[in-house]
Parts: C-alpha cells; structure tokens; sequence
C-alpha cells in the first residue's frame, strides 16, 4: 500500500480494524460451545430449571456418554486433558496416580486424591422451563451433568422399593420431565432436592413432533471419538512438564491391550470407599454398610471447575 492509499483510507481504516477485533475477542471465547445449555445460578447459587432427558440420537443406541478427565495443577503450569480410560485406553496421569495410592504414604494418597480422574455424563436434552432463561425453552441442547444427577436417573430407571415402576428418563412417550432444583450446599453446588415429575408425554406425544425434534439432537460420538484424546507419548510429556520432572515412556505403551479397563482409578476410588465405608460403619458401631449420602456433586463442567481453581 502506498501511503497516498494509507491516508485515503485512513477514515475507514477503523472500521476494518474494529471488525477484526471483533473476531479476536470471539477467539478467546472459543472453548464455550453454544451447543450446551446450563442453568443460570442467583447470586447464592440458587436455580431452578425443568427438562427432558431425550432418547439416543438418531444412529447411536445409548442417550448418553461417560467422559473422564485430569486437571490440576503443576509446577511448570496447568494439566487439563481428556482421560483415555473413558474408552478403554492407557493413561499416564492413571498410573501414576496408582503408584501414589499404592505407596501408603499419606501424603501421596492426597496427592492422587488431587489429581484423580472427574467424572462427567452428556446426554441431549429438551428445555421444557428455564425461568432465568427463557429463551431456552422449547430447544434441544446438550447437557453435561455429574455422578449425583445420573445417580437420580440410575435410581429411577431401578427403583429401591418393589411398589414403585421402573421409569426410562429418556423415552419420549413414558419419560418424565426433571425438576432441577439447585443450592450452594458447603461451598458446593448440591442438586440433592431435584426429582423426577410423573411420567408423561413429551409434546402431547405427538409423534410427528417428537419425530422433528429427535431429528435435531446431536449426535454424542464425537466426544469419545479418538480426536478427542491425545496419545500415552503426548499426555506423558505434558504431564513430565507440568510436574517438572521426567519419567520414562515404556515402549509398549501405546497400542497395547488393557487387561485392567480404566487401570488406576477403580483401584484407587474403590480402595477409598471402601476405607470410608469400613470408618463409617465402625462410627456407628456395626460393620453393616451406611446408606447412602449424597455427596458434593461431580463436576458438571470440567473446563469451568479447572478454570474456577486457575483464578483461585
């Protein structure tokens, strides 16, 4: 450009500039994906929403997927990466974990505890009520959610008493509607009073409706499809550089059949609870197994939580 051109354009100049900055404000916000829908929290952490767990998608034969995932934080910065046990892999955050744990060293054991793998479900769901948001009502989004609430679907798809019928969350036809209802309960979002509604049909079950609707859901593969994990040798680096240190890749570490599906964290977090349920039963004088408590939920949105602990 010449600089006749230069001052020529220089009125409009801005304009093209402020367009450009318009793009790389929209790249730091790359990772939200407008495609998952969460309810809006007030100020104390309060919220309410009512949705429908949708049936698998079109192609697909389970309504949803479990994911896990590592993210904490190292010396030579952060570790945030898509667990390759969640489809049977190797992991080299897993193994070490399991290597701590099995030291006996305590201080170890809260080492693994920190770096442990979180848990995370996604199923495709219908906004039936979002008072906080309603322009969300009535579409289809995707929906991350933790242990507590799939504990909720688990327990209503195999009811604990004989006088209650078994529910499929899911089907359109004899599913119900999820009352989400949300509190900040010990610095933890807690969904313990959320509950299932009485099975109806969704849209009047009109199937002309739901057939439309059940062609707009998202398909759940590719959040296990293998792009969405990088392989032993790369998590391994990463990981030798956010803990600052080294530690050799064996040369058989990729490709290699897993005998032990998801090798540290069942013997880690059965281990755990089973030591929490042998205490447990001793503080209230029996061996017999407590009922069950509801626990802080698993987090629901991984980036988030990682995020909350970076600016912490």
């Amino acid at each position: 450009m010449s600089f006749q051109n230069l001052k020529k354009t220089s009125r409009t100049a801005i304009d093209s500039l402020q367009s450009e900055l318009s793009k790389l404000n929209k790249g730091a916000d790359s990772y939200k994906d407008d495609r998952f829908w969460k309810p809006t929290l007030d100020k104390a952490s309060n919220g309410f929403a009512v949705i429908r767990f949708l049936a698998a998608p079109e192609g697909e034969d389970i309504p949803w997927i479990r994911q896990y995932s590592h993210g904490f934080q190292g010396k030579g910065g952060w570790f945030i990466e898509n667990c390759p046990t969640t489809v049977g892999g190797k992991c080299p955050v897993c193994e070490a974990n399991n290597e701590l744990w099995n030291s006996g060293v305590e201080s170890d054991k809260k080492i693994a505890r920190d770096r442990k793998r979180k848990l995370s479900y996604i199923s495709n769901i219908y906004v039936v009520s979002d008072p906080s948001n309603p322009s969300t009502e009535g579409k289809v989004f995707l929906f991350k959610y933790g242990k507590s609430i799939f504990d909720l679907i688990s327990a209503k798809m195999n009811p604990e008493f004989p006088d209650e019928q078994p529910v499929n969350p899911f089907d359109f036809w004899t599913g119900a509607n999820f009352k989400m209802k949300i509190r900040k309960v010990d610095g933890y979002i807690n969904y313990e009073r959320s509950e299932f509604a009485s099975p109806e049909p969704l849209l009047g079950g009109d199937d002309a409706k739901l057939e439309k609707l059940w062609k707009t859901q998202y398909s759940l593969k590719e959040f296990v499809a293998p792009s969405q994990f990088k392989s032993y040798t790369e998590l391994q680096k990463k990981l030798n550089t956010v803990l600052n240190t080294s530690r050799d890749v064996p040369a058989t570490a990729e490709g290699e059949d897993d005998d032990e599906m998801m090798s540290f964290s069942p013997k880690f977090e059965q281990k755990e609870q089973k030591a929490q349920r042998e205490a447990a039963a001793k503080s209230f004088g029996t061996e017999k197994k407590p009922s069950p408590k509801f626990e802080p939920e698993e987090e629901d949105d991984a980036m988030s939580y990682f995020k909350r602990l970076a600016e912490d």
